[in-house]
């Protein structure tokens, strides 16, 4: 048998015997393959789709040193629209920056109005590194002055938008600041960020870099980048308009004011203007040394508590828990609580946490600095009654006075213009004036009356920021310095040094309250103007709610 023959009559493989094999004789043709399509993303455009095409730019597509390709939202190609239709939203340009910003930043991207005028020097725009940074630095002044984070946000956003950067979304932690712009869905973000790392509480440079960001976003005046900047560097070299020692007697006069409020004389106000002034130098002294701020509130907490005790111990007929009070008035965190409460009200709940926690700590830095003291006066036989605070008269005038010139002295702290002390002090003077009224004349909880006085203080702040187009804290901070809880503080810190821990606890949740009070009644008159009180001739669009409202 031949080779060939035995080759035929071989069992055939199972690949010879396969239903997909064709049959001898008939010539099969490979399909074509098809190549690996170069693009697989997503936003690829289908074939068929004709979209027209934008001119080069120098440098490569996405980089993030070119100018922005979609720069003039007029000349941006077709986007998308959804079935249902994006909903109109008119922005009329009388309402102040804070109110527009506000309701562009609840909206999402696609349904934000584009700009009407676009801020700029030369026809190609500024490049997108630049207004990201200047953006970032406005916004870290703004966040290490204390201002709240929804308000951090706005600042960020208006000044964005009127360098033609309408596609981006700022983020604000009680730290980090970071923005992040994306040109079009096609095109890579670009993102940038800076930690803000020390705050200092000055309202004259906090006004100064509201009056950038009112001029930057205004219509009417042409601020270039170049310009922007020179302003901002001035701004940060600017000296603060108190010194140290004006800060210190300021210091004191606060102290002083706020042991009057709680039936002081004027022994007890000398007192308590000496303990205050001698704990803030011992501050200073710790800050110089390096020390955290939960030793310097520590210390400066102590030589008010002490001076207290000693007129006890000396037997002199003096009130010293009105001097004990007035020293806490002075180191009381008021501004960051309210801050704190005003962040987790409006959504920013990480930063309002944040903020809470250092809260937190700068009470249990005045806490533990009381005690100690409290602790000794006690074993040396100072008689300090938690009682004395049922017993303090009723001294309408004097109080009012009282509590005018603790607004003062706590504006001057903050570091306030000139111009704007005559009127946080009359708001300060008009808050106490209602919380007396209902609290002593009206027999109201004190919860309740302090409650409405700071709402009533937030209303007045806030009109006035709407009308200077400014910040609202130089017109409310000071001013709910009468009413922070200093004697149910200090009370419960008595008491729990008298071992009775039960009714210490019961006066620290008092204290608790009442500035949970002021913060949300704060917040509340804040939103009751922006909400039914409009400015003449301006019909704001509407705003959404912070976040979320229903659901989960």
């Amino acid at each position: 048998m031949t080779e060939p023959e035995a080759e035929d009559r071989k069992p055939q493989s199972d690949e010879a015997r396969s239903a997909f094999v064709p049959p001898d004789g008939v010539v099969a043709q490979a399909p074509p393959v098809e190549e690996e399509p170069s693009t697989t993303s997503e936003f690829a455009l289908p074939k068929g789709l004709d979209v027209p095409q934008t001119p080069a730019v120098a440098e490569s597509e996405g980089s993030a040193f070119s100018s922005p390709r979609t720069y003039r939202s007029r000349q941006a190609p077709l986007a998308f629209t959804p079935p249902t239709g994006i909903p109109r939203v008119d922005l009329v340009r009388d309402a102040p920056w804070q109110d527009r910003m506000r309701t562009m930043l609840r909206m999402p991207v696609a349904e934000r109005p584009v700009p009407d005028i676009v801020q700029k020097a030369e026809d190609e725009g500024p490049a997108v590194p630049r207004v990201l940074d200047l953006t970032l630095r406005i916004g870290e002044l703004l966040l290490a002055g204390g201002e709240g984070a929804e308000d951090v946000d706005a600042a960020m956003f208006a000044v964005c938008r009127s360098y033609g950067l309408d596609r981006c979304e700022p983020n604000v932690t009680f730290t980090l600041l970071s923005i992040s712009y994306q040109p079009s869905l096609v095109d890579d973000p670009v993102t940038a960020s800076r930690t803000v790392r020390r705050r200092g509480t000055d309202y004259t440079r906090l006004a100064a870099v509201y009056q950038l960001v009112d001029d930057i976003s205004d219509d009417e005046t042409e601020i270039s980048l170049e310009e922007a900047y020179r302003r901002l560097a001035e701004i940060r070299r600017n000296r603060h308009p108190y010194s140290g020692w004006v800060l210190t007697v300021a210091t004191g006069l606060l102290a002083g004011a706020a042991s009057v409020l709680v039936g002081g004389d004027v022994i007890v106000f000398v007192a308590a203007a000496v303990g205050a002034m001698l704990g803030d130098r011992l501050a200073w002294l710790c800050a110089g040394r390096g020390l955290p701020e939960f030793y310097q509130f520590t210390v400066a907490a102590m030589p008010a508590a002490a001076m207290g005790a000693a007129l006890t111990v000396a037997h002199v007929d003096v009130r010293a828990s009105a001097v004990i009070t007035g020293g806490l008035f002075a180191l009381l965190p008021g501004r960051a609580l309210v801050a704190g409460v005003q962040d987790g009200l409006t959504g920013y709940y990480i930063t309002a946490a944040a903020r809470l926690l250092e809260v937190m700590y700068f009470y249990v830095g005045i806490v533990i600095g009381v005690l100690v003291i409290l602790y000794f006066g006690v074993t040396l036989g100072a008689e300090l009654n938690p009682d004395a605070a049922l017993k303090s008269a009723q001294r309408p005038g004097w109080q009012i006075a009282a509590s005018m010139l603790l607004t003062v002295s706590f504006a001057v702290l903050l570091q306030q213009e000139r111009s704007t002390v005559l009127i946080v002090t009359l708001n300060g003077g008009v808050a106490w004036s209602v919380y007396g009224a209902m609290h002593y004349a009206g027999e109201i909880s004190p919860v309740a009356s302090t409650a409405v006085a700071a709402g009533l203080v937030g209303l007045f702040g806030q009109l006035m920021s709407r009308y200077r187009f400014a910040s609202a804290l130089p017109y409310t901070t000071a001013a709910i310095g009468p009413l922070l809880p200093g004697s149910a503080t200090y009370f419960g810190l008595l008491a729990i040094a008298e071992n009775d821990v039960d009714a210490g606890l019961v006066s620290l949740s008092k204290a608790a309250a009442l500035a949970m009070a002021i913060a949300i009644g704060m917040n509340l008159g804040s939103e009751i103007s922006r909400l039914f009180l409009r400015l003449p001739g301006a019909t704001a669009a509407a705003r959404r709610a912070a976040k979320r409202t229903r659901g989960f």
